[in-house]
């Protein structure tokens, strides 16, 4: 097996990325069927804390999941470790681009990006943007924590494609229902099937495995024309 590699990563705080990490995590195991991991390279460890919640309430061998923990270029050898007997391996990382957050850039097949619908945070979001880049791993957008307000998500959904950044057109609303269910170590899509937040994850999930399975055949289809396009005489 060789598995995907999610890096959830944003230098700027409060987007939402322990959050999103354990959602994506969740949700990926119970689509695809494969073993997913987890791989928390974040020194405030609140992907380990949420983990240990999690153990709490299902027990620690239901949690449908497997967790590890690395640190600096720790963080891709493991990574890869894991990709070789997990279907997903989701990487949480820390709130700004340093030693921890390059390597886990590195190993990944693609770099998620959550952002708040703000002009700060699209603002941020280059560094890691280009990050990605010089890694040649295509990143995704993701608006997280979305108010009710319409007109200011139109306007950021403009200002992003105005940057040229690839983005996602699901998202998720600031609800107060994902922190509620982070808290006993679950996901919305266990805590409150049923709820709006519930549907705002798996059309998200539905959107992301569609267009990484798209962007890997594309990747897959510009190795192969290298490699087999004969040899030019001049």
């Amino acid at each position: 097996m060789s598995g995907r590699i999610l890096t959830v990563a944003q230098q700027k705080g409060g987007s939402g990325k322990t959050t999103l990490a354990a959602h994506l995590a969740v949700a990926l195991a119970k689509k695809s069927g494969e073993p997913v991991a987890i791989l928390d390279v974040d020194p405030q460890g609140s992907l380990g804390t949420w983990f240990e919640a999690r153990e709490d309430n299902f027990g620690e061998d239901n949690t449908g999941l497997e967790f590890r923990t690395a640190s600096g270029w720790g963080a891709r050898r493991e990574a890869r470790s894991l990709a070789k007997s997990h279907g997903y391996v989701v990487i949480d990382t820390p709130p700004k681009t340093d030693s921890d957050a390059k390597p886990a850039i590195d190993a990944a097949d693609f770099v998620i990006v959550p952002i708040q619908p703000t002009p700060v945070d699209l603002w941020a979001t280059s560094q890691t943007i280009e990050m990605a880049a010089r890694e040649d791993t295509p990143a995704l957008l993701v608006l997280n924590r979305v108010p009710p307000r319409a007109s200011l998500t139109g306007e950021m959904a403009d200002a992003i494609a105005a940057s040229g950044y690839d983005a996602l057109n699901a998202r998720l609303g600031n609800r107060t229902v994902f922190a509620a269910a982070m808290g006993r170590g679950r996901a919305v899509t266990e805590d409150a099937p049923s709820s709006k937040a519930a549907q705002e994850v798996a059309l998200l999930i539905e959107e992301l495995v569609s267009r990484i399975g798209w962007k890997l055949m594309r990747r897959l289809s510009r190795i192969a024309f290298s490699f087999f396009t004969p040899w030019r005489i001049s």
